[in-house]
């Protein structure tokens, strides 16, 4: 059984580290082909989120990404695939 607690050798569920992420920017890797960079304000137990000062990322298909700036949004946790704590989005590829 999973144990509660941040202490030295607690573990952490997933759900308390998203917790700990809010007032914080978070990485967001979605299934498909987006990305969003932004500082996490909410989230719920389906992990719905809502992101302000956001950074969208959309993988291009001849390369590179296009990227998208937004005041505010709702992501939908069922596409959510990765969350990257502190992330600062897709690294642009040296040319």
């Amino acid at each position: 059984m999973a144990q509660r607690g941040s202490g030295m050798g607690g573990n952490l569920l997933p759900l308390e580290l998203i917790d700990r992420c809010v007032g914080s920017k978070i990485w967001i890797i979605l299934k498909g082909d987006k990305e969003f960079v932004g500082t996490l304000r909410g989230f719920d137990d389906y992990v719905n989120m809502v992101l302000e000062d956001v950074t969208e990322f959309e993988v291009n298909p001849e390369g590179g990404y296009k990227v998208t700036k937004l005041d505010q949004i709702l992501l939908n946790g069922n596409n959510v695939c990765m969350l990257v704590p502190g992330g600062d989005g897709p690294v642009p590829s040296a040319e």
